[in-house]
Formats: structure tokens, C-alpha cells, sequence
């Protein structure tokens, strides 16, 4: 099956401004993913969509193909849809614009996940919780079930632990079916998705099952806002240093 890594990117972010192009080791944060995602062995390719010029006139700058979107998306996965619309891979990967350490193996082992469970939708990954995340909103816990689905995800830690229990920690990357993209896409927000600011809740609440990989050597280090920039400088220049 073939799959195309799509990244959505957007200039008017509320918290950060332009951050797509926000420089980091010298680079702008967009291209440190683009270089990152194309490391994946499973894709074909890596797209950048925006509703931006200047975003897309950077991706010129270093060799990044776009495809242009409405600017009227209320969010990355209605983006990511309308651009896969116009594909016709069989897997569409959504890497987020934030994530400058995104790796090759990382987007392989989500892409591995959905070709290995053929009802399922979709796929995302998943690392045993780090200390103090069950405690951060920012941290977005997971509860699965036996064969490796999610369960449900939340800002609040879950599950309540009486005894011992695996407690798993969200890596928002997903690996989507192109139909269930779309589809998903299309449907309208649902109570739980609203309540918690979650939107993969949207597929779990219309009977969609997401299967989750469990990675432990890579850690998701975004930046959501400009402060964010010093950590990934240090990371970055601690592995390149390794």
C-alpha cells in the first residue's frame, strides 16, 4: 500500500505566530520536519499543505513540494483532508509542523501498525508515561485494550490506579486509510472530542478503532510556543553531538 506523509502548516497560529518559519539551528522548524519525515522508509513522499504563501515559498527554498489549501480549516486534519482528495495513495501519514526531531522509524512504526491491521482506520503511536505526565493537560494519556486499540484518550490521567497498570502517554502522529481520512474529516465535532480538546476522540465516538503502536526509544518534543525553541536547539545539538 502506498503512503504519502502530508504535514499541515499554518502561518497564523494563536499562541506563535508564524511558526512554521520560526528559525531553529538555523533552519526553519518546518524544514527540520520536512528533512526528518523523509527519513521513513514506508513513504513515498512528504507534502507540505497551507493555506500560506510564505509558507510556501520557504518549502521552495529547500525542495519541499505543497499542495495549496482553503484557508478556512478549523484544523490540521481538515487540511491534511482536502489535500489527500487530491492523491491517491492508500495511506495518508499526518506528521505535525512541531515536530522538529520527528524521525524516519517513528513514522515507519505507525505506518507498520495500520498495513498489519486491515480494520483498522487508522493508527497512532504510543510510549509508556513519562514521570510527571499524568499530571500535565499538555500530556495526552491513553488507555488501550488488549490487542493494542486505543480505549480512550484524555488530558486527566487514566486510568486510576489502584494497583499496578500500564499508564501510556499519546504521540500525535497518525497514519490514516485515505477513505477514513476523509471521512472523518467530514464529521462534526462530538461532546467527548469538545470536552477534552481532543480530536481523535471524534473517531472513537462514531465507532472507529484506532490502533495504537507502543515506541520507546524517541520522545515528542514540540514546540508550541517560542519558549519551546531552546529545548529543541539543545536536543538537537546533543544528538548530533552523540
Amino acid at each position: 500500500m502506498s503512503a504519502v506523509g502530508m504535514i499541515p502548516a499554518r502561518y497564523g497560529a494563536t499562541r506563535f505566530p508564524g511558526k512554521p518559519l520560526a528559525q531553529i539551528a538555523g533552519l526553519p522548524m518546518l524544514q527540520h520536519v520536512v528533512q526528518g519525515a523523509r527519513q521513513a522508509r514506508s513513504l513515498r513522499e512528504v507534502i507540505v499543505a497551507t493555506d500560506d504563501e510564505r509558507i510556501a515559498e520557504a518549502c521552495a527554498g529547500f525542495g519541499a513540494p505543497v499542495m495549496m489549501t482553503s484557508p478556512r480549516h478549523r484544523s490540521g486534519t481538515e487540511r491534511l483532508a482536502e489535500a489527500a482528495a487530491n492523491i491517491t495513495d492508500e495511506i495518508v501519514v499526518n506528521v505535525q509542523g512541531d515536530e522538529p526531531l520527528i524521525e524516519g522509524p517513528v513514522i515507519d512504526a505507525a505506518v507498520a501498525a495500520l498495513r498489519e491491521s486491515p480494520g483498522a482506520p487508522m493508527a497512532t503511536l504510543v510510549h509508556r508515561a513519562e514521570a510527571g505526565a499524568m499530571a500535565d493537560p499538555n500530556r495526552v494519556k491513553v488507555a488501550l485494550d488488549r490487542h493494542g486499540f486505543a480505549l480512550y484518550f484524555s488530558r486527566s490521567p487514566i486510568p486510576f490506579a489502584r494497583g499496578p497498570v500500564s499508564a501510556w502517554q499519546h504521540i500525535g502522529l497518525y497514519a490514516y486509510r485515505r477513505p477514513a481520512l476523509l471521512q472523518i474529516a467530514a464529521l462534526p465535532p462530538t461532546p467527548l472530542e469538545q470536552a477534552e480538546q481532543l480530536e481523535q476522540l471524534r473517531a472513537l465516538e462514531h465507532g472507529l478503532k484506532i490502533r495504537c503502536a507502543i515506541i520507546e526509544n524517541w520522545r515528542s518534543l514540540p514546540v508550541d510556543v517560542p519558549g519551546d525553541i531552546a529545548a529543541v536547539q539543545a536536543a538537537l545539538a546533543a544528538r548530533q553531538g552523540a
